[in-house]
């Protein structure tokens, strides 16, 4: 089942390329007593995800940090090394979006969200999604019905929704 407004986000091992190589992150203490925003992705270097769900994000960080949102994490069901070209490459790094791998999609399965698309080499990926977490508990949580468009996870929607409940 799909996660929803009042559940608890999983304690997951997500990953990100480090100084020194791989690293992890336990999402459960990364989330702890912080107010997050996560969007989840079907693949780094896709077409909406390039043009218009991360962009959404990266154009919209000042508006989250001002609503006293403490980090905007993506995630998306592919390996380290991608997700850190992608980062530096579509301006993510620079404009202080965290970039974390679900590699076997362990995060994507527990919390009810992935999908496959053999025809175009999509296993176990991430349906399109934006969420706000107080604490590790989803406060907003916005899905797209429809693939490869972007128009309920995108970051000003996001920012909207955040006006009904940090008011």
């Amino acid at each position: 089942m799909a996660i929803s407004v009042g559940d608890r986000l999983p304690d997951v091992q997500l990953a990100y390329m480090g100084a020194e190589g791989p690293e992890f992150v336990s999402l459960g203490e990364k989330l702890k007593g912080r107010r997050v925003v996560i969007f989840a992705l079907p693949g780094a270097f896709t077409p909406t995800c390039s043009s218009a769900h991360l962009p959404s994000f990266i154009r919209t960080k000042a508006q989250f940090d001002a609503k006293g949102v403490d980090e905007i994490i993506c995630i998306s069901v592919n390996d380290i090394h991608v997700m850190k070209l992608w980062a530096e490459m579509s301006g993510a790094d620079a404009a202080g979006i965290t970039m974390l791998a679900d590699p076997a999609a362990e995060y994507t399965k527990a919390v009810g969200m992935s999908f496959t698309a053999e025809a175009i080499g999509f296993i176990d990926r991430s349906v399109r999604y934006a969420l706000f977490a107080d604490d590790g508990v989803v406060k907003v949580i916005n899905v797209e019905e429809a693939r490869g468009v972007c128009e309920l996870s995108g970051g000003e929607t996001m920012l909207d929704d955040l006006e009904k409940v940090m008011a």
